[in-house]
């Protein structure tokens, strides 16, 4: 399913973007904390997940100091006591 929708540019210009439906596998309690965090920015997963990449992609941080306090205690709350470290080393039979 494609959705189009209008973004805003830096220069205040709304830029046509496209968006598709994808079919992705992630970590149950990880989901939980992105869901969580999106409802607490009041927006939507997508979105979330949008600006979490974009950031990424240009090496600067997507969360405040303040936001990733509450990330830290909504980790907590959902039991996700990981991080990148043990990433790698995850083990499923799916991926």
């Amino acid at each position: 399913m494609k959705q189009n929708n209008e973004q805003v540019n830096g220069k205040n210009q709304k830029i046509k973007v496209e968006r598709v439906q994808t079919g992705i596998r992630m970590e149950k309690r990880m989901v939980k904390v992105l869901k969580a965090m999106a409802e607490y920015h009041d927006i939507s997963l997508g979105v979330l997940l949008e600006r979490i990449v974009l950031h990424s992609f240009e090496n600067k941080p997507v969360f405040s100091d303040e936001s990733l306090e509450k990330v830290k205690a909504i980790k907590e709350v959902y039991d996700m006591d990981y991080g990148l470290e043990i990433s790698r080393q995850w083990n499923d039979s799916d991926n």
